[in-house]
């Protein structure tokens, strides 16, 4: 059982995702909050797998809500919900320590699915949106805790050749499915492949995977 805690300050939007939610038979609600500051507190109250959090709310925003909930180092995992799709919330949602952005109008098995993978400790971006957050911001989105880049060439060069090809196919904004085809594997395999890789790489999931490649020079901002 997967359990949430829905964060935002329309009544109506909060039913509306309770609603969905609680539709499902592996998801739970285990409470709301309207604004940043009461969500920091009920994250740590409840202690949720996933905290739905909106951006834009008066006094602690969304933003700032995700950044105390992800360094109080508890294991709420923040999927950010936002009505505009802008690179800037994007952008600043995942510094922030988010594990996920999506749009409010996203489809409602979108969503689901979105919670879901965030439970499982991984990240939902679409391929597109990460692709244009770190073709602009590359150069300012180290990953979390960055050493020197000797110490990241370091970390690199634990991977096998496999997973070094498998770390620049996520870098490129592949899905698990589309590195499979790729390279014959069987979906469960790229499955094992990226949880190493996490491991091996201390990337705290896929969006970090992705900066790393960047900031190893794995992938470029011109795709290559």
């Amino acid at each position: 059982m997967t359990t949430l805690l829905i964060v935002d300050d329309h009544p109506l939007q909060r039913m509306g995702f309770r609603m969905l939610v609680e539709s499902q038979p592996d998801l739970v609600v285990l409470g709301e909050a309207d604004n940043g500051a009461d969500a920091v507190r009920r994250a740590t109250e409840l202690g949720p797998d996933v905290v739905l959090m909106d951006v834009r709310m008066p006094g602690v925003d969304g933003i700032e809500a995700t950044r105390r909930i992800i360094a109080a180092g508890g294991r709420s995992r923040v999927l950010v919900l936002t009505t505009f799709d802008l690179d800037e919330y994007a952008y600043a949602a995942l510094r922030a320590g988010a594990s996920g952005f999506l749009v409010k109008d996203a489809q409602p098995e979108e969503l689901l699915a979105g919670i879901r993978v965030v439970a499982a400790g991984d990240a939902v971006v679409a391929p597109k949106l990460t692709r244009r957050l770190l073709d602009r911001f590359a150069d300012q989105f180290p990953v979390e805790g960055e050493e020197d880049t000797s110490a990241a060439a370091e970390r690199l060069g634990v991977l096998t050749e496999r997973e070094k090809e498998v770390l620049t196919a996520i870098g490129r904004g592949w899905n698990n499915s589309e590195i499979a085809e790729r390279f014959h594997l069987a979906e469960s395999t790229v499955k094992t492949h990226v949880g190493r890789i996490l491991a091996k790489i201390g990337a705290r999931d896929r969006v970090q995977a992705v900066i790393f490649a960047y900031n190893t020079g794995l992938v470029s901002p011109d795709g290559n």
